[in-house]
This record gives structure tokens, C-alpha cells and sequence, in this order.
């Protein structure tokens, strides 16, 4: 029988490539998958239950935002606040740097994410997608700073998509071809 390759063993298998791997960073790219998958579950059901549709607020850019959308960066957040992987994370959602909470610990990587890229086809049943990037921090101190977010694209240490549909694909590099 051969072996089902899910995203964890996938992303396990990839670590062994690296031998001095502490396991934080595949840890970090199990997180994101698993927010795709909770996200994916709900775009999947959003005409069903009273998901799609505009909310009462804007984002930094002046646009309304869908309440998938709004869904969407919650749960990337919160997925990830807690697991002391991170120092930061950056959202289109949100103006300001989202810090982690100060009853947990904090990392050496910043993730940067468009929760629901495309969301103003939400209601139309086009693709929609989560963009997202990881950085190691290079700011000292604890907490991330607006430095660990602008940093050169050449100095990633992920960066990817994950596109939600008929199925949902989860897209990524590492820089390693």
C-alpha cells in the first residue's frame, strides 16, 4: 500500500531536509494549513450560513469588509497567537501590527497574511484565496517591530497562497527551488 501524503507529512518530510530544524517553523506552516482548512470550511458553507455579505466595518483601506473576510482573519489570528512561534503577525485587515497577547510567549518569526484576498467576489462564487508570508525577526527585543516586516522579499523564509473553491490548494515556497 503506498502512503498518503497529507500537508503534515509533507511538510515533516521537508524539514528532514534540514537537519539543524527545531520543528518551529514546520510548526508554523501546520498552523497556517490548519487555518485554511477552518476557513475553507467555511467558504465552502457561507450561503448557508449567513456568512457572505458586507459588515458594518471598513478596513485600512476605506473598503467594507465581508463578514468572511472578518471570519477569516480571526481565525488566522487566533490559530497562531498563542503557540509562541511568532512575535507578530501583520494584517490588510488591520492597521497596526497585531501583537501577541503578553500571557504568552513570543518567537523568532512574523507572519504577514491577506486573510481572504478576492473577498469582494464572496457573493458572486468566485476564487478567493489567504496570502501569506513569514519572516524571521530581525528587530531586538521580544516583540515583533514594524522593522521584521519590511524586510527585503530575498530575506523570506515563506511565502505563499491558498486558493478556496471546488477544492482547496495550499500553495508555498522556501526558497529552496
Amino acid at each position: 500500500m503506498s502512503k498518503i501524503i497529507t500537508i503534515e507529512r509533507h511538510i515533516l518530510d521537508q524539514q528532514k531536509n534540514h537537519p539543524d530544524a527545531t520543528g518551529v517553523f514546520t510548526s508554523i506552516l501546520y498552523d497556517i494549513a490548519l487555518a485554511a482548512k477552518i476557513i475553507s470550511r467555511e467558504t465552502n458553507r457561507a450561503g448557508l450560513t449567513n456568512i457572505i455579505g458586507a459588515s458594518d466595518s471598513v478596513n485600512t483601506y476605506g473598503e467594507r469588509q465581508q463578514k468572511l473576510d472578518l471570519f477569516a482573519d480571526e481565525i488566522m489570528y487566533k490559530i497562531n497567537d498563542h503557540t509562541g512561534r511568532l512575535c507578530a503577525m501583520a494584517s490588510e485587515e488591520h492597521d497596526d501590527i497585531l501583537t501577541i497577547p503578553p500571557t504568552y510567549d513570543t518567537g523568532k518569526y512574523v507572519l504577514l497574511y491577506d486573510p481572504l484576498d478576492g473577498s469582494s467576489n464572496i457573493d458572486v462564487n468566485v476564487s478567493i484565496g489567504t496570502i501569506f508570508s513569514i519572516f524571521r525577526k530581525v528587530s531586538s527585543g521580544t516583540h515583533g517591530t514594524m522593522i521584521d516586516f519590511l524586510q527585503k522579499g530575498s530575506e523570506l523564509a515563506a511565502a505563499g497562497y491558498i486558493v478556496y473553491g471546488s477544492s482547496t490548494m495550499m500553495v508555498y515556497t522556501t526558497g529552496q527551488g
